[in-house]
């Protein structure tokens, strides 16, 4: 993904996040995904109707998915639309999430 910047969060950066409000938490994945199991406080945005300009713009967003790769795709479909302020990735995703023990929102 040549000329698309992307970042990296742990998952303790994302559990301080939404802990205490500092980041959006935009869960890619489609809505079937999202109801089966999520991270709590995630929004859902699926990539399949993902549309940019509707991201939040008062925080960093972050962005998750099942296993990190849709998420590649999310910052490429966000910077190609001129939003260089997205390009922060759970890598890991809901997998890395869910392997640490943390609870999921149904």
């Amino acid at each position: 993904m040549a000329g698309v910047r992307v970042d990296v969060v742990s998952l303790e950066e994302v559990k301080q996040g939404l802990a205490d409000h500092s980041i959006h938490l935009v869960d890619v994945r489609e809505p079937h995904e999202y109801a089966a199991g999520h991270i709590p406080g995630a929004l859902n945005m699926p990539l399949s109707a993902f549309d940019p300009a509707a991201l939040p713009s008062d925080k960093p967003v972050v962005l998750s998915c099942q296993s990190g790769r849709r998420t590649l795709q999310g910052l490429q479909m966000a910077q190609g639309a001129g939003r260089a302020d997205i390009h922060t990735h759970f890598e890991g995703s809901l997998n890395a999430w869910l392997q640490a023990g943390e609870p999921v929102a149904r």
